[in-house]
């Protein structure tokens, strides 16, 4: 389940969107300012962003500014809703990092349909990363000639089953699927993983696997 975060001071307005995403299958979190918007970024990454623009304490511009400055929300997906209009103001969101921006009053679906692209444009950039890894697993099957390897894991045999699924891009439920237990259980060993590496997401899991060699072995994963 995709989590989004809902970044708004106007409480009517967060909560029918929330009510909408999440009759759609999101999962949702919500905050009223963009201070609140960072300090629940930290706590809990989500998978994509949706701000306003004028709000109070930290406006929208400025939330997207910060959160751009830091590691984790490089990459996130992020959409502005605002009444600002103006070409300027649009210019102005994609300057600083945002990936669209949507004009107020908008119809949901059209909200759903940008959430939904930004999240496929999120998968495919998650896929690339994923080829590079497989690539990178050497000519022909054979092992890479690095002369430094990897250090051993510091996970449980379990964890580090689940570590070289999600490093191969399966979801949750393909991974309980292929090692016979819960995506409820998927997701523990991949909380306990993160926690162990000091990582927040998938994503900086997946990083972590490519930048220090970790190769899922020959032949893994091909028993479909």
């Amino acid at each position: 389940m995709k989590k989004i975060l809902i970044v708004d001071d106007d409480i009517t307005l967060r909560t029918a969107i929330i009510r909408y995403l999440q009759n759609r299958g999101y999962a949702v979190q919500d905050a009223s300012s963009g201070v609140e918007g960072l300090a629940m970024f930290e706590q809990n990454p989500p998978d994509l962003v949706v701000s306003d623009v004028m709000m109070p304490e930290m406006d929208g511009f400025e939330f997207c500014r910060r959160l751009r400055a830091t590691r984790s929300g490089q990459l996130v997906p992020f959409i502005f809703l605002s009444s600002r209009t103006e070409v300027d103001d649009r210019v102005q969101g994609h300057q600083i990092g945002a990936d669209d921006y949507l004009v107020k009053p908008f119809e949901p679906k059209e909200l759903v349909a940008k959430i939904e692209a930004q999240l496929e444009r999120s998968r495919r950039i998650h896929s690339e990363i994923i080829r590079l890894i497989q690539q990178s697993n050497g000519i022909g099957g054979e092992t890479p000639t690095n002369s430094s390897h990897p250090s051993p894991l510091p996970l449980t045999p379990a964890e580090e089953k689940v570590f070289w699924e999600v490093i191969q891009g399966y979801t949750n439920k393909q991974i309980g699927d292929r090692l016979f237990v819960s995506p409820r259980t998927v997701q523990t060993h991949l909380s306990n993983i993160l926690s162990k590496l000091q990582l927040e997401n998938r994503s900086q899991l997946i990083r972590f696997a490519f930048e220090q060699g970790y190769r899922p072995p020959v032949g893994h994963g091909d028993e479909e």
